[in-house]
């Protein structure tokens, strides 16, 4: 009998610089816990917390500001399975089922990743070419995905 699958309802935020849409340059930021990993926010949905809602409360946990504008949204959501690994940690969920967003910092954005709860130790920004170079195996096929996605809509 197959194991029923459970996802963690979550949203996520490929950020793009204040000089955007001149120069088209992504945040990603270092893990604290796995040196080498580098990924886009994001963070679980609360019960009853719209996506938006949850959008904002997450910048401001994991990156010190909400001082963002959204640019677009995918337009549906989209799933990956945890590693075993992490799986054994996050149990119940055999992964995550996000809602991506493409976020502009504004211009007196500041990023702070000494948050409450640090996630992150370290960002940068990145070509939209690049972040695939820098991201965990089993996120790669949803970065793809929605990379290209922003990318065919010409916003990256």
């Amino acid at each position: 009998m197959a194991k029923e699958q459970k996802y963690r309802p979550n949203v996520a935020m490929i950020i793009v610089s204040p000089k955007y849409p001149e120069k088209k340059e992504i945040f990603i930021a270092q893990r604290n816990d796995i040196s080498g990993v580098w990924q886009f926010p994001q963070g679980g949905i609360d019960e009853g917390e719209e996506v938006k809602e949850a959008l904002f409360r997450e910048l401001e946990e994991e990156i010190g500001t909400k001082d963002v504008e959204i640019i677009a949204e995918y337009p549906e959501w989209i799933s990956y399975d945890f590693p075993e690994k992490i799986m054994k940690k996050m149990k119940p969920y055999s992964g995550q089922i996000q809602r991506y967003f493409l976020v502009k910092l504004k211009d007196d954005a500041v990023i702070k990743l000494d948050t409450q709860h640090p996630e992150f130790d370290k960002y940068k920004f990145v070509s939209p070419d690049e972040v695939l170079e820098h991201t965990a195996h089993f996120k790669k096929p949803v970065y793809e995905v929605v990379l290209k996605y922003f990318n065919k809509e010409g916003l990256l």
